[in-house]
């Protein structure tokens, strides 16, 4: 089906679900004052609302073309991947965490080539009704004890186990490896070993498809709503929470912590992500786009603004607000905002609790 009708055909089945909101949504969706020299940083803004000809966009249908089109260049800009291999996957390792059984499991991503992340459930999972339970893939930040971390295995307790975390909330969640930490022990050299199996392609695209792969995973386990399907990350995760939710129909409600939504944010021109080719004059793409590319759907940031390494805030709202009116047009509650918690590069609990109830809203 062409993107275009594909996508009319999701806002149509999605219009019941708009009934009930998050009760703290225009909290998070109202922009702040902002500056001139916010708005500056921000870069360059193509209008998103303008179709090829100049002229206003003002229907969900003029709306669907100019998103197939956005998709379109964004694909050529992101480089080829393969299909997405169709299998399942294997147990590695169970072990029960209270009420929950998580399993490390194996996985072919890349044809040919496998991948390991850990899935967390019930532990009856097995004996759930089918199409029963919402489900999230968690993507973890840049750190060497990659899945180990957010899914619990270490210090289960942390902030940055939300996979863990929201399991407990009720989820079946997935916590896939970052490629990063598969193919070489260096960051550099793993961007190395990609580029010689795919070298027309860009780092952030392998996380897109690793990511995409996650998704196809937890449609296979027969008690996951394939409707009710959602991700998280923090970092790193969130830098492919944003590209997944873009580019991935599937995923009705994310949250993306301090990724960082501008490019000048954090490092969006090293060689894993986008390369220096962003910086180059010619380079007219920007992340508002990406956001647009969510809506109906719901999309929460969480900014801790200042602090060693934070990398959302006040900066990220003009990307925000240059999305915010597809919602209109669509004829859909604004449901992409910014939680500004301030406390740096961070989870704190109460930003937490905002990011369960957030994903729980937008899954029920």
């Amino acid at each position: 089906m062409h993107s275009a009708l594909r996508f009319l055909a999701l806002l149509a089945m999605m219009a019941p679900a708009t009934a009930s909101e998050v009760p703290w949504l225009a909290d998070v969706t109202t922009p702040p004052a902002l500056s001139d020299e916010i708005v500056t940083q921000a870069g360059r803004l193509a209008p998103l609302l303008e179709d090829r000809n100049g002229k206003p966009i003002t229907t969900a249908a003029g709306w669907a073309e100019k998103r197939s089109a956005l998709l379109t260049s964004w694909k050529a800009l992101l480089g080829p991947m393969p299909p997405r291999p169709a299998g399942g996957f294997t147990v590695v390792s169970s072990e029960p965490v209270g009420d929950l059984m998580r399993q490390r499991i194996r996985y072919e991503n890349e044809p040919g080539q496998t991948l390991e992340a850990y899935l967390i459930g019930p532990a009856d999972l097995d004996r759930a009704a089918p199409r029963s339970l919402p489900a999230l893939v968690a993507l973890h930040q840049t750190t060497g004890a990659t899945i180990d971390e957010i899914a619990g295995v270490a210090n289960p307790e942390g902030q940055q186990a939300i996979g863990l975390k929201l399991a407990r909330r009720g989820f079946v969640v997935i916590c896939p490896k970052n490629f990063l930490w598969v193919d070489s022990p260096t960051l550099p050299g793993a961007v190395t070993a990609f580029h010689a199996r795919y070298p027309s392609s860009l780092g952030m695209h392998k996380m897109l498809f690793d990511a995409q792969r996650a998704v196809d995973l937890l449609t296979t386990v027969p008690a996951v709503d394939p409707d009710r399907l959602g991700a998280v990350g923090h970092s790193l995760g969130a830098k492919e929470v944003l590209y997944l939710a873009a580019f991935d129909e599937r995923i009705r409600a994310a949250v993306a912590s301090e990724g960082g939504v501008a490019f000048p944010s954090t490092n969006w021109s090293a060689p894993w992500y986008l390369g220096e080719g962003l910086k180059t004059p010619g380079f007219t793409r920007n992340h508002h786009e990406l956001l647009a590319l969510t809506a109906p759907r719901a999309l929460l940031v969480i900014g801790g603004e200042t602090g060693p390494g934070a990398a959302d805030g006040t900066r990220s709202w003009p990307l925000l607000a240059a999305a915010q009116p597809v919602y209109r047009v669509l004829g859909a509650p604004i449901r992409l905002g910014l939680l500004n918690h301030g406390q740096g590069h961070s989870i704190p609990p109460d930003a937490f609790e905002k990011m369960a109830e957030w994903l729980t809203y937008y899954l029920r």
